[in-house]
């Protein structure tokens, strides 16, 4: 079998992330082209895959007018910019790759789900936690039974508080009328996780969070507006020279560095942080999301759900708690461990050991993620694909729900 064909939407970190399955399984899959407003990551994609110029576009709409040239499109442009490109590839017959969130509000995931649904594609949302090799233990030790009848979730998104500066103080996600709220831009996979380990539909949600700590009034006497003219920045562990020039000295020159500039040198990284929006004291920037946020959550048949995402932590795996009627399991990304109650004694089971064999982020998922992807388009079978367009649109209304309830400090229905 040939191996199925794919353009590139978005060349960023994550729509060139998603590419590198091409590099990992050439026999399994080609990129047919890119369109990318940015020359130089347009640029740097189709050189990487040796793409032909007439298939290589500064705007997505020109891909869009010529006829269907390639198996499968994975969309990754800002989240607002989602819409419009997954209605039009859809209409073309193109299977799809839509990054998550699908859209930053409730009638344009609607849109996309109903030209999804009408073209009859294959589809997948970049829900890369479904993907996981520990998400998979997971499901088959609760259908196995291993603690009894599953009735609460604690899960926790420690985002880490160099993460968080970086992207949603400074960065592209930081300002809900520029992309959207955090619950959605960050943790909408959480939310879909959640759903997809308890296996029915959320039923009522309440939501409480702040702009606790990156704000002006939090701003130490005689901070400057950028770090690098900061004279108490050493004592800042929000620090852009701390975070990026420190990367940058220790040879670590991917990602965030190489989301700054092209140029990941010492000379070219300080030039960004003097004029560039990453270089911005973190109390001085343009950012309204929440820094803190939790989520409870009632399901159908009774079963409850807890979820809380932290900026103020150290960078590191989620972390969660599964209660049952016979036992208890804990996963904190290395490990998961089963108590079981009848016998008083607990398993572990290496997660680590799980993903060794599969590169990429999101423990595995990134990499599961394009494996089905890939698999599901090769065989024109969407029973492959985890996070199809009905239930994903079902858990990005669960969050669209808890921003509602924050707002207006009420319990949302569902």
């Amino acid at each position: 079998m040939p191996p199925i064909s794919l353009l590139i939407i978005g060349a960023g970190n994550r729509g060139a992330g998603y590419a590198t399955a091409a590099q990992l399984q050439p026999e399994r899959v080609r990129i047919a082209g890119v369109a990318e407003p940015r020359a130089y990551h347009r640029q740097a994609l189709a050189q990487t895959y040796n793409l032909p110029k007439q298939h290589v576009f500064a705007d997505w709409r020109e891909a869009a007018s010529r006829p269907r040239f390639a198996d499968a499109v994975v969309i990754a442009t800002p989240d607002a910019l989602h819409v419009e490109p997954a209605i039009a590839f859809a209409r073309l017959g193109y299977a799809m790759l839509l990054e998550k969130p699908m859209a930053p509000n409730e009638a344009d995931c609607r849109r996309i789900v109903d030209a999804v649904e009408q073209s009859g594609i294959i589809f997948a949302v970049g829900h890369v936690l479904r993907y996981t090799p520990y998400t998979r233990q997971i499901k088959a030790l609760l259908a196995a039974g291993a603690i009894g009848d599953l009735v609460s979730i604690q899960h926790l998104e420690p985002v880490g508080y160099w993460h968080f500066a970086h992207s949603f103080v400074r960065g592209n996600w930081r300002n809900e009328g520029l992309s959207s709220p955090v619950l959605l831009a960050k943790s909408c996979h959480d939310l879909d996780w959640i759903r997809y380990i308890m296996g029915a539909p959320c039923r009522a949600l309440s939501s409480f969070g702040s702009l606790r700590h990156f704000r002006a009034e939090e701003r130490p006497a005689g901070a400057a507006e950028r770090c690098l003219d900061c004279q108490i920045e050493p004592d800042c562990p929000y620090s852009a020279r701390k975070i990026y020039l420190g990367r940058v000295a220790q040879g670590q020159v991917g990602w965030p560095v190489d989301v700054l500039t092209p140029d990941v040198t010492a000379a070219g990284v300080e030039a960004t942080l003097r004029a560039g929006p990453y270089g911005r004291c973190v109390y001085a920037c343009d950012n309204d999301v929440l820094d803190n946020q939790v989520v409870a959550m009632q399901f159908e048949g009774g079963r409850t759900a807890s979820f809380s995402l932290a900026a103020f932590t150290e960078a590191g795996p989620r972390r969660t708690t599964i209660c049952g009627t016979r036992g208890e399991l804990h996963c904190d990304g290395r490990t998961i461990r089963v108590h079981d109650f009848l016998r008083d004694a607990t398993q572990e089971y290496d997660v680590a050991r799980l993903t060794a064999d599969q590169p990429g982020g999101h423990g595995g998922g990134d990499y599961g993620l394009m494996d089905a992807f890939i698999s599901a388009v090769a065989a024109n079978d969407r029973g492959l694909i985890l996070s199809g367009p009905r239930e994903s649109l079902e858990t990005h209304l669960m969050v669209f729900a808890a921003e509602w309830a924050r707002r207006e400090g009420r319990v949302a229905l569902l």
